[in-house]
């Protein structure tokens, strides 16, 4: 009778096939040929021309159940996650106040949303703000085009993906990750504020990790301003429809969470809460609509305490779930 390691080795729900290279889609194809115009960058374009898994790829996968292949990846790769956050941590250790902008890297110059991106970006730089992106194109480009004629500070955040990676051409701090959630930490280390255009899956992504990071008390007067009302209309529906109704979030959780078609009003919000007046920001959130509907009359969530938050006050209408969980 074979012993209990032996039965494991045997099992054939246990043996893993190795990593095969990953196929190109239609769509990497097409975000190939749409990116052709960015800067080559060559270190995070291995994986892709090797046709072989990206780092994040196999970090995420479960790894062999023998010792000496666990040794040889995952403890071994925990220098690598290290490397990359002291890099991130040192080249942006100077940078005193900036402001990130996410949106699609599917937006062309000829989209109204990316001239929008150049003005916003432009008037937080003339204000002195440094702009943070994912450095690729679309709005990402846009942001960084705003910088860049301010004269600010123009960085960009590079991220190792299947297809071929570029920095566009108004970055001037260029940092190259490979792992998703050490290029998240540095946009919200190093933010104070996030600026977010229409975009798709990896917008969404960030948007919900920050609104949970300030559910969960984690950031504080943070602002998360949503350009382009028309676009997130739905999104702002169900989450003030089903998700609040259901007490699955409490109003005073989109505090800061505002929707604006103006450049003007997201420069103004971002300022105001970095001078510490996050209380006028709120005034102009989802959460005090949801709080002048529900009352059936103008206000905000509580009144100021001077410090640019807000304390507790009396007359919030429905009762606010449990903050034990970002459940």
């Amino acid at each position: 009778m074979p012993d209990s390691e032996e039965r494991k080795r045997e099992t054939p729900l246990r043996q893993q096939k190795p990593l095969q290279p990953r196929p190109p889609t239609a769509t990497d194809v097409e975000l190939q040929a749409r990116n052709a115009h960015l800067r080559p960058n060559d270190s995070l374009n291995m994986s892709s021309r090797m046709g072989a898994p990206t780092e994040d790829e196999q970090l995420l996968k479960r790894p062999a159940p023998t010792p000496s292949d666990f040794t040889r990846s995952d403890t071994w790769r925990v220098l690598r996650i290290m490397g990359e956050f002291v890099n991130g941590f040192d080249t942006l250790a100077n940078v005193e106040a900036a402001v990130t902008v996410f949106g699609s890297a599917r937006v062309k110059p000829e989209d109204p949303m990316y001239a929008n991106a150049v003005e916003v970006s432009r008037m937080l730089s003339e204000e002195g703000f440094a702009i943070i992106t994912g450095g690729g194109p679309g709005i990402m480009e846009a942001a960084n085009k705003g910088a860049k004629e301010a004269g600010g500070i123009s960085i960009g955040c590079n991220i190792e993906l299947p297809f071929e990676q570029g920095v566009n051409a108004y970055v001037d701090v260029a940092i190259n990750f490979r792992y998703f959630f050490v290029r998240k930490t540095m946009f919200m280390k190093y933010s104070e504020g996030f600026v977010i255009f229409p975009g798709g899956f990896g917008t969404m992504d960030e948007l919900f990790e920050a609104l949970t990071l300030i559910q969960t008390g984690k950031v504080r007067n943070f602002p998360l301003i949503l350009f382009g009302s028309a676009y997130w209309r739905g999104l702002l529906d169900w989450i003030k429809g089903p998700m609040l109704a259901e007490r699955k979030i409490s109003p005073e959780d989109l505090k800061l969470l505002v929707v604006t078609d103006s450049p003007e009003e997201a420069c103004r919000l971002v300022v105001e809460c970095y001078n510490d007046r996050c209380w006028q920001a709120e005034e102009s959130s989802e959460a005090s609509k949801v709080q002048a509907e529900l009352l059936d009359a103008p206000g905000s969530l509580h009144p100021p305490n001077g410090n640019g938050s807000k304390q507790a006050g009396p007359g919030v209408p429905i009762e606010s779930p449990a903050k034990a969980d970002a459940q």
